[in-house]
């Protein structure tokens, strides 16, 4: 595909049912290519499928592309504000409002939580997650994903210090515990 020598830190995936689905990285970050890439892929009725934090501005440019977009795996990393900021060092303002945003446009979205013990899977913050969840109408599924440290000693080569360094792998219990408090099965 002509495409691919214009990618940079995206991946893209083609499935033999006719859909792709681009990741990252962040994918949003190449927005431009991403609008030539689902422009041809919607002309040969290819399903278009966005993985990201959304995390990024409303622009012109990132609206163009949703609306050449069929569903998008939109990671939630906390749905707490100042709880965000302490965990990814940002505000999720921009994500919650491009999650809105995919709803008010009836784009399918797909909500991905990682549960991370001990920040991520206080009762509290799952009811006010699962009430975000419910105002939304074009949500179809929720996935939780269990945390892990699998990438800790890429973290430790490169000589950054690992900031969960003492917190546990989340386990099936967890991933259990945060699906009945969301009332998803």
């Amino acid at each position: 595909m002509i495409f691919l020598k214009k990618l940079c830190a995206i991946k893209i995936i083609f499935f033999l049912t006719g859909g792709v689905t681009v990741t990252g990285g962040e994918p949003l970050l190449q927005v431009k290519f991403l609008i030539e890439l689902f422009t041809k892929l919607k002309e040969q009725k290819i399903h278009t499928c966005i993985d990201t934090s959304g995390m990024v501005s409303l622009t012109d440019d990132i609206k163009k592309l949703l609306s050449l977009t069929d569903l998008v795996l939109l990671d939630i990393k906390h749905i707490d504000d100042e709880k965000c900021k302490e965990l990814v060092g940002k505000s999720n303002r921009l994500e919650l409002n491009f999650a809105n945003y995919l709803s008010q446009n009836n784009i399918a979205i797909w909500i991905r939580q990682v549960i991370i013990p001990g920040y991520t899977d206080d009762e509290k913050d799952l009811l006010k997650l699962k009430d975000f969840i419910h105002s939304l109408k074009t949500v179809e599924r929720v996935e939780l994903l269990p945390y892990h440290d699998l990438g800790k000693h890429k973290w430790t080569k490169l000589g950054f210090s690992y900031e969960l360094e003492n917190v546990r792998n989340a386990n099936s219990n967890d991933i259990e515990r945060a699906k009945k408090i969301l009332g998803i099965s």
